[in-house]
């Protein structure tokens, strides 16, 4: 929003949040604007507990003949942890209806305020996954696009070799939000050293659904 109302062209830009000061890359061609975010420090957890997956499972109403085989649910972070629950299909993904009252709870315990549930059954060749994010913890039933959940996503995939990595790095698009008629892209970038995920940025485009003043 700033980018268009300040009229800025391609630059760098920092944004204190509450994890620091990260930069933004804004990169300008004509009318058009894309904005590339470079998240925190990363931070892979341990699988969860057993019990632990079962009372997800539960408040997601998924079973486990519905995950993918090669996706163990797992807390990851680039500054603000989400758990990765990965599913077999998008039929399955779009009929999600989780217990939100649930999902609190196991926030609380797991430390984690963030579900992202994914799957990597796609008929697009650009686009490699499909997710939803809930967050009732913090007051957000669905997120209908998020950089959070895309950017952990990212490093969840290469960290267990289902995405691969060239020349130190890899780019994949995924969409969020079709679920809720509210569908949108995020890209996203893992750069790879020593065959560890080192860094990771999310992008795309946005655009002004309407203007107000609020007068205080």
């Amino acid at each position: 929003m700033r980018a268009l109302e300040n009229n800025l062209q391609s630059c760098t830009v920092l944004q204190r949040i509450g994890i620091g000061i990260l930069p933004v890359d804004i990169i300008k061609d004509n009318s058009v604007i894309r904005i590339i975010m470079t998240q925190g420090k990363i931070e892979i957890s341990p699988q969860i507990t057993d019990e632990n997956r079962h009372n997800i499972l539960c408040a997601l109403n998924l079973a486990d003949p519905d995950l993918d085989e090669r996706c163990p649910i797992q807390i990851v972070s680039t500054g603000h942890s989400k758990v990765m629950v990965g599913i077999k299909s998008r039929e399955i993904l779009n009929s999600l209806v989780p217990d939100f009252t649930q999902l609190v709870n196991i926030s609380r315990k797991v430390g984690s305020n963030g579900f992202f549930v994914f799957t990597l059954d796609s008929d697009d060749n650009d686009i490699l996954t499909h997710g939803r994010m809930f967050a009732p913890a913090i007051g957000i039933t669905e997120d209908p696009v998020t950089g959070n959940g895309h950017g952990p996503l990212g490093v969840y995939l290469v960290h267990h070799n289902i995405l691969k990595t060239s020349e130190g790095s890899v780019t994949f698009n995924g969409r969020q939000g079709e679920a809720i008629k509210r569908p949108g892209v995020v890209t996203v970038t893992v750069a790879v050293e020593d065959g560890k995920p080192f860094k990771v940025q999310v992008g795309g485009h946005a655009v002004v659904a309407f203007k107000t003043e609020i007068e205080i």
